[in-house]
C-alpha cells in the first residue's frame, strides 16, 4: 500500500515528518447524511467517484462512505430504500488532522484497512480526502 502523492516533493525531504496536507486530494463530492443510499449511489456515478464525504446538517463532515459499502448495504437483505447514510455510518470518523504525518496516516490506514480518509480541519469541516494509490 502506498499513499497518493498529489504534489511534488523535495527530494530530501524526509518522509517522516512530512503532513497528511500535502498529499490530500480535493475533497470531491459531498453530500448530506439523511441522503438515501440508493440516490448516493446516483450521485457518486454521476460523480465518477468512489466515494462520497458525509456531512451533517451544520455541515460538518461525519464520514466517508465507498461505492462497495454501499453496494454491500443496498444488496444485503436487510436493505429498504428508506436506509439513509447516517444509519450506515454509525459514529462519527474515522478522520486525519492535515498537520498528521504521513507515517501516521498510513499507519492509520492500514490498522483500519481503510483505502481513503477524510481530512478535516479543526471544526470538522472537510478539506480533502487521503487516498491509497491503486
Amino acid at each position: 500500500m502506498t499513499l497518493v502523492q498529489m504534489q511534488p516533493r523535495s527530494a530530501d525531504a524526509n518522509p517522516v515528518h512530512r503532513t497528511v496536507d500535502g498529499a490530500m486530494e480535493a475533497a470531491g463530492p459531498q453530500v448530506c447524511d439523511d441522503m438515501t443510499v440508493e440516490v448516493a449511489l446516483a450521485v457518486m456515478a454521476g460523480a465518477r467517484a468512489g466515494h462520497l464525504l458525509v456531512c451533517d446538517e451544520d455541515g460538518l463532515c461525519t464520514g466517508l462512505v465507498t461505492q462497495a459499502q454501499l453496494t454491500a448495504i443496498r444488496d444485503s437483505a436487510a436493505y429498504t430504500d428508506q436506509v439513509r447514510l447516517r444509519d450506515v455510518l454509525g459514529d462519527r470518523g474515522p478522520f486525519t488532522s492535515p498537520m498528521t504525518t504521513m507515517a501516521e496516516a498510513e499507519h492509520a490506514m492500514r490498522y483500519r484497512r481503510l483505502d481513503a480518509l477524510p481530512v478535516v480541519d479543526d471544526q470538522g469541516s472537510a478539506l480533502g480526502v487521503l487516498a491509497l494509490a491503486r
